[in-house]
């Protein structure tokens, strides 16, 4: 079965906070009926009235389970919701699975660190599976880059999650980190349930640090996302996202939606 098509609401966020339900019915009227829930915590009954509304789910969404502490762009520090609040917005919601967006690049160089990242994940995991769902960590380039006993740190987190416990992997941010996501994909098999669909020019200097401003819609760039989507065997969600786009976002979306629909129709006759 092919996977579902979602949406990252991070890429839309400023047109939903002023208009949520507007954006979310341009949402449905491009194709979506599921999307992945960004800043849930505190908004989870005005999301759900609003995907009630135009038939939409969320069966993942972003939140911090790691870190309580998150450091935010413009130097200021956020404190991140509870366990407790985080699961019972999630429950509302009809979440699934939940998965946290981003843990610094200081706890991806050593072993120490990135055991400290599993045993987080793996109590919070046992948190979530009280309500009924999972548990999953989404990477970026930084916990990919740093080789731990000659292996990406990302892959060294894998071997020490529990069996329950799964990977969101960007295919941009592994792409731009060196990766080969195909391969990558192949290795760590069934723990990639997610992927995130993302496209651009690959070139050095892609980071974090500083978003690229060149992202295009699904296949207009150099990741190898068909055959990242093709490799990916325990694929359940895939997840449109842009960090940045120019011009209109809605209408980058509905060209990355086209492209997706078409690819993964195409796959699943082949199979």
């Amino acid at each position: 079965m092919a996977p579902a098509i979602s949406l990252q609401l991070y890429t839309v966020n400023a047109a939903l906070e002023p208009d949520l339900d507007g954006g979310v019915r341009r949402l449905a009227e491009i194709g979506f009926d599921t999307v992945e829930a960004f800043a849930f915590v505190d908004r989870a009954a005005q999301l759900k009235s609003a995907f009630d509304a135009h038939g939409i789910t969320a069966k993942t969404g972003h939140a911090f389970l790691v870190e309580e502490t998150i450091p935010l762009p413009d130097g200021s520090v956020m404190t991140a919701p509870s366990h407790a609040d985080t699961f019972a917005a999630a429950k509302e919601l009809g979440l699934e699975i939940v998965i946290d967006p981003f843990i610094g690049p200081d706890h991806w160089t050593t072993r120490e660190g990135v055991e400290r990242v599993a045993a987080r994940l793996n109590a919070a995991a046992a948190e979530a599976a009280s309500h009924g769902m999972r548990v999953g960590y989404h990477n970026h380039d930084h916990e990919l880059r740093p080789q731990i006993d000659g292996k990406p740190a990302l892959q060294v987190l894998a071997g020490l999650l529990d069996p329950g416990v799964v990977l969101e992997l960007d295919l941009y941010w592994a792409s731009a980190a060196g990766i080969d996501v195909v391969a990558f994909i192949e290795e760590l098999g069934d723990r990639i349930v997610a992927v995130h669909v993302k496209d651009g020019p690959m070139h050095d200097g892609i980071s974090t640090a500083s978003i690229p401003q060149d992202q295009t819609p699904a296949g207009q760039g150099e990741v190898r996302l068909a055959e990242a989507l093709r490799a990916a065997t325990a694929l359940e969600y895939a997840v449109i996202e842009f960090d940045h786009s120019e011009g209109d976002i809605f209408d980058a979306v509905q060209q990355s939606y086209a492209w997706l629909d078409a690819t993964l129709s195409k796959q699943e006759v082949s199979a």
